[in-house]
């Protein structure tokens, strides 16, 4: 219920910078050491439970529709089982934010979606000695298209088209 590490863009430097400059020597020591750890994560995951990123992915974007589901129809008591206590605190308020402005929203999901990959992969050992008292946390990004209109009381449209698909990034762990 908790995010080991969480997820930030790391920022991309000039070429010249990369090669010319400690801080970005330093930077590109960094990212060579993320990328082992994501390596490493993702290799031992595989090794204990036949991991495929295909039936992960799968796996995952139907939590991903779900969530979206209950998040528009703003069923709060069903969203508890599937996001963590801090989470599921933040959408609540949110879904009381939106509701405070409108009265319903259509929220629709046009599939497939255009891309969902890894961005990291961290292995979080409970115990140092014992690699199988692990657990693996990953972070992915889905890019979807999405359909989105809201309506006030009365059913009028007052934000969103339905009718328009519009690009969506989402980054969930």
């Amino acid at each position: 219920g908790f995010v080991y590490e969480p997820y930030c863009v790391r920022e991309p430097i000039p070429f010249w910078k990369r090669l010319f400059t400690r801080s970005g020597w330093t930077r590109t020591k960094e990212d060579v050491i993320l990328e082992m750890k994501n390596a490493y994560a993702v290799s031992r995951l595989r090794k204990k439970t036949g991991y495929t990123k295909k039936q992960f992915y799968d796996q995952a974007f139907n939590i991903y529709k779900e969530v979206n589901k209950l998040m528009a129809q703003g069923d709060t008591s069903s969203l508890r089982k599937a996001l963590t206590d801090s989470m599921h605190s933040t959408v609540k308020n949110e879904i009381k934010r939106r509701e405070s402005k409108w009265k319903s929203v259509h929220l629709e999901l046009v599939e497939p979606a255009v891309s969902i990959r890894t961005l990291r992969a961290r292995m979080i050992g409970l115990d140092k000695n014992d690699l199988d008292k692990a657990f693996i946390q990953l972070t992915l990004e889905f890019v979807t298209k999405q359909k989105f209109e809201a309506y006030n009381s009365k059913g009028e449209v007052v934000s969103g088209d339905k009718s328009k698909e519009v690009l969506v990034k989402d980054i969930w762990v």
